[in-house]
């Protein structure tokens, strides 16, 4: 193993899978289940704005990532939260979130909550929510799928309140 300059032994990487247009095995392995199962889907089709983007009209001095000084940002417009769910029903009635090891996601939880908030302010049916960690989960998440895609809850506008 090569040392590197902090005298830390390299680590091997991995190999490499061929992930395609996935950006984790986790998100392969759950579209190849989807399709294994004959269940349609869209893969990070859909984007929604959880808040907008405003300016703050007071004065804001803000810690930048190298720099010792704050950055004066008054005025300066603040950027929108964002949130592009994994796997989409093409029919809007069902959304899979893939979420293996993420030390590094600490706002995943409150950008979640958002979500939420943000689909039950809709004028229309939620969909049913579904974060999976692993494979097992995955299946788990599909047979719930088909249980309300044969009439057990699907239609009746609340079939994530009933899973």
């Amino acid at each position: 193993m090569k040392r590197s300059k902090n005298g830390t032994p390299k680590r091997k990487s991995a190999k490499k899978k061929n992930l395609g247009k996935y950006k984790s095995g986790l998100e392969k392995t759950c579209a190849d289940l989807l399709a294994e199962s004959g269940i349609k889907f869209a893969y990070e089709t859909e984007e929604f704005v959880l808040v907008d983007k405003f300016r703050y009209d007071g004065t804001y001095f803000k810690m930048t990532a190298k720099g010792k000084d704050l950055s004066d940002r008054s005025n300066a417009i603040v950027l929108p939260i964002r949130y592009t769910p994994d796997f989409l029903a093409l029919d809007g009635s069902w959304i899979i979130e893939t979420k293996g090891y993420t030390p590094s996601h600490h706002d995943f939880p409150m950008r979640w909550k958002l979500f939420l908030r943000h689909l039950m302010d809709l004028d229309k049916p939620v969909p049913a929510l579904f974060i999976c960690k692993n494979r097992h989960q995955i299946a788990q998440a599909i047979e719930v799928i088909k249980k309300l895609s044969h009439g057990k809850g699907a239609n009746k506008g609340a079939a994530g309140r009933n899973v």
